[in-house]
């Protein structure tokens, strides 16, 4: 089998059968066809003819190119998931990667922001007194407070919200639902966001509106939060996902069950939850270094 064919076949059975989001199934188109660059340029275009050794090759000619390891991963896993689908299939024998290295990584601790800039989202001058304003402030206070993946609060409906039960019901990644609790205080920033935009757009069931009654897109909501951090908070990055990161990181700081906040983030593994114990100890380690008497190794007297 062609090798163009193949990944033709596995991009449409992650997008139709494993119903993949399209940002992954583009993340995984871009990873192959880039190996298949790569291939017809060794004159490879058969399934049969590529080997470890193909993949190796290839693997230092992205490290040689500068794509850091992190990167290079990413598209080697992209690559295995794909040949494990043609074994799986019968068009194609043997794992060749079982002889690909695997490149260590250096851990990057999630950035999140900090108590005392995210406290500023509370206060009346952040935001201004329109329909504009009303809607950034329970954006971002909703991201604050639940801990949403960006794709996930653009896809709020108001069906999504139960003020009754405080609740809110999120259709993640590989459309798995979970319910988040939510506060009073959010609870009334939502009864009253609803009064204008019930004025605004009556007929768009999307949570968050621009001022023409259009459903926000996630390049909106991105722009949004760039616009409000970036004047709040000295983060090394601003994005909305950083709000994911500081809610996990103080749900853990204040003493959650990790359990309880893999289930909250609606992530599929423990594993990934677990970064945030990382930065929990790293900030305990920072409270102890500034607080404690012998932590800078000065001697009581």
């Amino acid at each position: 089998m062609k090798v163009e064919d193949s990944i033709a076949l596995f991009l449409d059975y992650i997008a139709t059968e494993r119903r993949l989001s399209a940002l992954t199934v583009r993340t995984y188109h871009d990873a192959l066809m880039e190996f298949h660059k790569y291939l017809g340029n060794n004159h490879i275009e058969l399934i049969e003819e590529i080997d470890s050794k193909a993949v190796r090759e290839w693997q230092a000619t992205l490290m040689e190119a500068g794509i850091v390891p992190r990167t290079v991963m990413k598209k080697i896993s992209a690559l295995k998931s794909w040949h494990k689908f043609l074994r799986k299939q019968g068009l194609a024998k043997g794992d060749i990667f079982a002889k690909v290295s695997t490149m260590k990584i250096d851990k990057k601790l999630p950035v999140f922001y900090k108590e005392n800039e995210v406290s500023k989202l509370y206060t009346s001058e952040t935001f201004p007194d329109t329909f504009e304003g009303e809607r950034d402030k329970l954006l971002l206070r909703t991201l604050y407070e639940t801990g949403m993946r960006r794709a996930e609060i653009a896809g709020l409906t108001e069906h999504n919200i139960d003020l009754s039960a405080m609740t809110i019901k999120v259709l993640g990644k590989r459309n798995k639902q979970r319910i988040i609790p939510i506060e009073n205080e959010l609870g009334q920033n939502i009864e009253r966001y609803l009064a204008l935009k019930k004025e605004i757009s009556p007929d768009n069931e999307s949570l968050f509106v621009t001022p023409k009654g259009k459903s926000l897109s996630t390049a909106q909501i991105y722009a949004i939060v760039k616009k409000y951090m970036s004047a709040l908070s000295n983060a090394d990055k601003i994005s909305p996902h950083v709000f994911r990161h500081t809610f996990a990181t103080g749900m853990l700081n204040e003493g959650a069950n990790i359990d309880a906040v893999k289930e909250l983030l609606g992530h599929s593994s423990l594993a990934a939850t677990e970064i945030y114990t990382h930065v929990t100890r790293e900030h305990l380690k920072d409270a102890y270094k500034h607080a404690h008497p012998r932590a800078n190794g000065e001697n009581n007297k």
